[in-house]
């Protein structure tokens, strides 16, 4: 299915004795692109989850967030940096010197300048933790992607009705612009008879200047051209693969032929039916900005 490449999705599991939270979101970007906040200490699972996400998503500013707390305490051992305690109390009995204080330090009173504790846990089995994560991961990313699929449709309806649009007005230029050669031949009559009065006028001559407006007008080979790049377009949306780039130069096409098309207009119906189409155009590119 055709996908959005904005998308948000959650899970959050118990697994192996580990609280896991994994969130994906994501914004338009011309390519992936991948960040990653983790609980402190789990640094390592930054990489694994770009990998995981790598071939899954491929357009998109990604943003994960990853929570990992361990319920089973861990066997840890906190250090008290010494140096540091003795430096807290030393100053601590200056300002009770000083300022005439009650000395009443404790080992409460230093215990609260947590710096001068560490905690030194066992390390992790990293491959244990990943598979907790990834298993978590894995329903977010069905989340992430069902809201990308679910905008993407969207965009593909939208994108699909425009594009019905420009070929019914295609349509009513193909029908229009041979009106335009007829229109311009009896003008062209009239105005040499206005001149020439009751002098008889010379066909020939009269067919070579019409002939020679219809080829500056004629728009046969755009038109057709236009056709084939919507049913190009057409095609994409219903491959299901990331056509987002594609449809990007496709849309560069259409608007090519149809500025084309409105520079050889000469009649004022045609040039209104260019300008709303040139219209849909631009809204269908500022939809497929958003397709994977």
């Amino acid at each position: 299915m055709i996908r959005s490449m904005t998308g948000y999705g959650r899970s959050e599991m118990i697994v192996d004795g580990r609280a896991v939270t994994v969130e994906f979101k994501s914004v338009n970007h011309r390519y992936f692109e991948f960040s990653c906040r983790t609980t402190r200490g789990y640094a390592f699972l930054d990489e694994k989850m770009k990998s995981y996400l790598q071939g899954k998503i491929f357009r998109g500013k990604v943003d994960a967030y990853i929570s990992v707390e361990a319920l089973e305490t861990a066997q840890a051992e906190v250090l008290v940096n010494h140096p540091l305690a003795s430096g807290y109390v030393q100053a601590l009995r200056e300002l009770a010197d000083r300022y005439d204080l009650k000395d009443d330090i404790s080992v409460s009173t230093v215990a609260r300048y947590s710096d001068i504790f560490s905690v030194h846990k066992a390390p992790e089995d990293e491959e244990a933790v990943w598979k907790s994560v990834q298993q978590v991961a894995d329903e977010a990313l069905v989340n992430f992607i069902h809201m990308r699929e679910t905008e993407g449709a969207r965009l593909k309806a939208d994108v699909l009705s425009r594009a019905d649009t420009i070929m019914k007005l295609v349509d009513a230029i193909e029908e229009r612009s041979p009106q335009t050669v007829e229109e311009y031949q009896e003008k062209l009559r009239l105005k040499i008879q206005e001149l020439l009065g009751d002098t008889s006028v010379d066909e020939q001559r009269l067919l070579t200047e019409t002939a020679i407006f219809a080829d500056k007008v004629a728009v046969a080979e755009e038109t057709v051209r236009l056709r084939s790049h919507f049913q190009q377009m057409k095609e994409m949306l219903e491959s299901g693969e990331p056509v987002g780039r594609k449809l990007d130069f496709l849309v560069q096409e259409m608007n090519r032929e149809a500025n084309t098309i409105g520079s050889k207009a000469t009649d004022s119906q045609i040039a209104y039916m260019v300008v709303d189409i040139k219209a849909e155009i631009e809204k269908i590119r500022e939809q497929i900005q958003n397709i994977e």
